[in-house]
């Protein structure tokens, strides 16, 4: 049984504040773009997950797919399976890959253990696993607050434009991007911001974890700017980065960021390869 776990992308982010367990308040929208892993399962006499495509760093027990089993077990007598992970969203990026992987395997294994798990019920498991990974249960722009684990359904849709994500070849860690974060409770109204044409929104959306990044890797920093000389109507950094996004009317070449980033283009929503 085969299922494709798609990316996501920030639009907007705002760290609030620091939290007394340690973790930060903040607000984000997330935006799910057709970029995807591929997760398969079959039968197995023990446990296992084998990993092609994008190399990942842990593919053992604490994998979120792993994890995401084991804690389905806890509660039903599932029989061992070897999952396939085919991997295509780049890591370390912002995009949310790992998490939407877990997510999408919860949903993969209540359909063919027959578990009939409720939305809900799915959502529970996922948010143990992480703070976005239950976002991916139902997998619908939402505005986020919390640590971005606290969503409402928000309407946006982005088909109308041509969406490129560009990974240049840096991983940035989440504890490096709240390193170098300065967390403000002066609103900056997103939840209202959003709102606005698309077109406005290059002077009114923000994404708090870009300066330090920024400062840390100008060359991130360059694409945005890049993508905005090339008639981006909106570019930024997704998440703690390090892939930055961007909207346009029309598809462009960008062989320039070819040379040396993994450029993704979808078309109406649909990937296309570049």
């Amino acid at each position: 049984m085969i299922t494709f776990a798609n990316a996501k992308i920030n639009i907007g982010l705002q760290v609030l504040d620091r939290r007394p367990d340690g973790y930060h308040n903040l607000e984000t929208v997330f935006y799910p773009v057709k970029l995807f892993d591929i997760l398969e399962i079959v039968p197995s006499s023990s446990l296992k997950l084998e990993v092609s495509g994008i190399g990942i760093p842990n593919n053992d027990e604490d994998n979120l797919c792993i994890r995401a089993y084991r804690a389905l077990a806890v509660d039903f007598d599932l029989e061992p399976v070897c999952i396939y992970l085919h991997k295509q969203i780049p890591i370390g990026a912002g995009l949310g890959g790992g998490s939407a992987d877990a997510a999408f395997l919860i949903k993969l294994l209540s359909r063919y253990f027959r578990l009939n798990l409720s939305i809900e019920q799915m959502e529970s498991y996922a948010s143990a696993l992480g703070a976005d990974c239950s976002f991916f249960i139902r997998n619908k722009p939402v505005f986020a607050t919390g640590i971005g684990d606290v969503f409402t359904e928000i309407s946006i849709d982005l088909s109308a434009y041509k969406l490129v994500l560009v990974k240049p070849p840096i991983h940035v860690s989440t504890g490096e991007a709240y390193g170098s974060v300065r967390s403000s409770r002066e609103s900056k109204n997103l939840r209202e911001r959003i709102t606005l044409p698309v077109e406005q929104w290059k002077e009114h959306l923000f994404n708090d974890f870009e300066t330090g990044i920024f400062h840390r890797y100008p060359e991130i920093r360059g694409i945005k700017s890049m993508l905005y000389e090339r008639g981006a109507i909106y570019a930024a950094m997704s998440g703690s980065g390090s892939t930055v996004y961007g909207l346009f009317r029309e598809e462009l070449d960008l062989k320039e960021l070819k040379a040396w980033c993994e450029v993704y283009w979808m078309d109406g929503g649909e990937r296309r390869s570049s």
